[in-house]
């Protein structure tokens, strides 16, 4: 398998502006299939853009980005029409007048029990989504990232509001999930405590530019993620045939 079909995302001259301010300007950059990835950078750097446009939720206001070997579709407005097979996941995403009860129930999430002791989840169960507090919405938030099935998981914020025990928990559910099912995942955060436990490479941003490129703790991949800004490339993992062929 060549290096060109294991890719996932292509990013060439990349740009996001908003009122005549580009807030995001990247070169080259490539994601690979099956691999974690980790995007940080403090507040204002980029982060949620470039997740934005990459689950199809934003157009790019100059440049190439390719999913899977082709362009987003848009419709006739020019608006970019995204995909079920890619999910983003953040507190902006969830309906604040909805009940926990309803949202868990709506989504057939199974055992929702095994995620909370029985105190708590009287205690929040039927709370509007607007009455939690942002730990509570940020817990929510992973239960509904972790039992969902796309081709590409991308998680805003990553743990931010989490305990070491709760951080735990979740990678490894993610960990499975890459492992099991191929899924190619992308989590942001302002820093990389938690990231570089979890990912194969790290990807730093400042103002909207790549800072570094960096290889995290977790399993070293097979193949390369090159970018303009890393002359040598990181390390990413080959995509396992033997998992889903639609990964």
């Amino acid at each position: 398998m060549n290096q060109q079909s294991t890719l996932i995302y292509e990013l060439k001259g990349l740009k996001k502006t908003y009122n005549n301010q580009t807030v995001l300007n990247i070169r080259r950059l490539q994601f690979h299939r099956g691999t974690i990835y980790g995007i940080v950078g403090p507040i204002g750097s980029g982060k949620t853009t470039l997740l934005n446009l990459m689950s199809g939720h934003d157009k790019e206001s100059d440049g190439l980005l390719k999913y899977d070997m082709n362009q987003f579709k848009t419709n006739w407005l020019g608006k970019t029409l995204s995909t079920p097979e890619i999910q983003l996941f953040n507190s902006e995403k969830i309906n604040n007048n909805a009940k926990v009860s309803n949202l868990l129930s709506s989504n057939k999430i199974d055992n929702v029990s095994k995620y909370f002791n029985n105190s708590s989840l009287k205690l929040i169960q039927n709370k509007n989504i607007k009455d939690l507090s942002k730990g509570e919405v940020a817990y929510l938030n992973m239960i509904l990232a972790v039992n969902s099935d796309p081709r590409v998981l991308l998680i805003d914020d990553y743990a931010i509001n989490f305990d070491k025990n709760m951080e735990l928990d979740f990678r490894k559910k993610l960990i499975l999930m890459n492992k099991n099912l191929g899924t190619t995942i992308l989590l942001s955060a302002p820093n990389d405590q938690n990231l570089k436990f979890i990912s194969s490479v790290l990807i730093y941003l400042d103002n909207g530019h790549i800072s570094k490129i960096r290889s995290g703790v977790a399993k070293t991949p097979k193949k390369y993620t090159k970018s303009s800004n890393d002359k040598k490339g990181v390390k990413s993992k080959r995509f396992n045939s033997k998992k889903r062929t639609n990964r």
